[in-house]
């Protein structure tokens, strides 16, 4: 069916590439948010229908096809793309600290923490994981109007900040979504074990060159399709293994008040800042869901779509953690059991039932792996390619980079448990970085520039160091938090400081940045004896002019036969 859809990805697109006609460039004003029609670029730089086509040309295609997607197969995409869940103890030594949360990795990580803090944690996590994929309604549209003929958060970026702050929002998204490959792999890889006994490296290697085959072969438009079919299926498997358990499970109600798993916790009303901070930052550097927030036909649709799979995404999770403290109260799990790690919880649940149902298990975590595995490499391939070398470089040469990425993924998925630590900077990196970045869509604050981002996000974690320093009493102890070598489930605050440190540091780091930025401008303007800018608001980007309006130099470019000047608003750094 893959190798099907490939095929007739690659004949739409060829038999695409013989038109020659091209769209006409709709005003702004006049789409009334129907980005169907809305070319993403330049069709004279398409170059549709040349034997020599770059990587500008085929991802504008790739994303064009997709352009006009309506609601219920937005939804689906959402659904099985997937999304972060936070780290894990670090006590526990299985590799799936920070699997997607519809990726393979949710198997492991919320029944575990719903043996932990029971009922309690289980419903927060499921809230806290699906709810800030609603940010994706919210900002989709604004970012979309602002950066029409974008399709990643980055070059949203690198117009309102320049391109050193573009750089820095794209390194951070590359290493996000290179950890999550390697967490899926990971994953999978250890679900093939613990089910059927067999050594997870043949699945690993089969999953990746199916993957790379199809996602070269068809492209964005190919893992948007194979998604949707996926994102069906998961919702088809969750509901006859829901009926499953429900059905086989034989609960001890003697077990239940014994195991303190209807009761709240500390670490359950901690849970509920900490887990939204992590999760809602680290969607930010989600390619794959950018892209698909810019794919929507209308912001009807975006919106729609989101909530569906927001309301979905919170069914499946919640009856996935469920399966922990189930495990508990049916006795396949004992918490005082040294011998039994809660991190494999649901599969001693599954020992319990009949042995088809790990027949359906396994069906969907391969379903589950595939999708978020493939939506992670078309993702780095557009990022890279618009990011690092902005569309001129031959598509197959980017390609062909993700498929050497994947060796040291593979790698590094064999031996995940050592690059625990190496996920949790990257939560506290994208919630230090984060909140200076989205001050730059609120038109108030024209002033910001890509210096405050920068700084906001490295003076974030000094300021978690700072903390950690001041709450052990030294600074080696300082410098661990940032690993967050304790784990977000301790029975201290640290971890919780360390959140509240990193976005909020950020951002006083930001804004003194800011104040050291203006102020260098205002002693220059009186060294210089010219005028002091810093502050003046810039002028309508399409805005014309004529040549004696106002207007800095790196903002318009020239007509010269007319004697005027259109404004476009370059994004400043400093």
């Amino acid at each position: 069916m893959l190798s099907a859809l490939a095929a007739l990805s690659c004949w739409a697109r060829s038999n695409g590439a013989d038109r020659e006609t091209t769209p006409e460039r709709i005003p702004f004003e006049q789409q009334d948010s129907d980005w169907s029609e809305f070319p993403l670029h330049d069709p004279h730089a398409l170059q549709i229908g040349s034997s020599n086509l770059d990587s500008f040309t085929l991802l504008s295609e790739a994303v064009q096809l997709t352009r006009g997607v309506v609601a219920l197969p937005l939804a689906l995409n959402f659904i099985a793309s997937g999304y972060p869940v936070s780290p894990r103890p670090p006590e526990v030594e299985t590799p799936f600290a920070y699997a997607l949360s519809l990726g393979s990795g949710i198997l492991f990580a919320y029944p575990e923490l719903a043996t932990i803090t029971g009922v309690q944690g289980t419903v927060i996590y499921a809230i806290t994981s699906a709810g800030p994929l609603m940010i994706f309604a919210f900002l989709g549209p604004i970012i979309r109007s602002k950066c029409p003929e974008g399709f990643v958060l980055t070059e949203w970026t690198r117009q309102r900040y320049g391109i050193i702050a573009a750089c820095y929002i794209s390194f951070l998204t590359c290493a996000t979504m290179f950890l999550y490959m390697v967490a899926e792999l990971s994953a999978v890889g250890q679900i093939m074990t613990v089910l059927t006994g067999m050594d997870g490296l043949p699945m690993i290697i089969v999953q990746c060159i199916v993957t790379t085959i199809y996602t070269s072969l068809g492209g964005f438009k190919i893992s948007f399709i194979t998604d949707t079919l996926q994102g069906v299926m998961v919702i088809g498997l969750i509901i006859i293994a829901t009926i499953t358990i429900g059905v086989k499970t034989k609960i001890d109600r003697s077990l239940i008040e014994p195991s303190g798993l209807t009761h709240t916790s500390l670490l359950g009303w901690q849970l509920l800042y900490i887990l939204p901070v992590a999760v809602l930052t680290n969607d930010f550097f989600l390619s794959n869901f950018w892209i698909r927030t810019f794919a929507s036909k209308t912001d009807k649709d975006l919106w729609i779509g989101v909530s569906v799979a927001t309301v979905v995404a919170l069914l499946i999770l919640t009856l996935v953690g469920s399966t922990g403290f189930i495990a508990v109260w049916s006795g396949a799990f004992d918490p005082s059991n040294p011998d039994q790690e809660g991190s494999v919880a649901f599969f001693y649940l599954l020992e319990q039932l009949p042995s088809w149902t790990i027949g359906i298990v396994l069906v969907m975590v391969v379903t589950l792996s595939t999708a978020a595995f493939d939506s992670l490499q078309s993702a780095m391939v557009s990022t890279a390619s618009n990011d690092l070398f902005r569309n001129k470089l031959n598509i197959w040469w980017i390609r062909g980079a993700v498929v050497l990425i994947i060796f040291p993924v593979v790698v590094l998925a064999l031996k995940a448990p050592s690059i625990l630590q190496i996920y949790l900077i990257s939560d506290l990196f994208s919630a230090s970085s984060i909140p200076v970045l989205v001050l730059g869509l609120s038109e108030r604050f024209y002033w910001w520039r890509g210096f405050e981002v920068v700084v906001g996000g490295l003076g974030g974690i000094m300021t978690v160091f700072i903390f950690g320093t001041i709450y052990f009493g030294n600074a080696q102890e300082g410098a661990n938090l940032i690993l967050l070598q304790g784990g977000l489930y301790g029975n201290d605050w640290s971890a919780f400081g360390a959140f509240v440190a990193a976005p909020f540091g950020g951002l006083l780091w930001g804004f003194g940045a800011c104040a050291l930025r203006i102020s260098f401008h205002f002693v220059m303007s009186k060294i210089k004896g010219t005028r002091f800018d810093a502050l003046d608001k810039p002028l309508p980007v399409g805005r014309i002019v004529s040549e004696g309006e106002d207007a800095e130099g790196d903002e318009v470019q020239r007509i010269a036969s007319q004697g005027l000047v259109t404004i476009d608003n370059k994004g400043k750094f400093f």
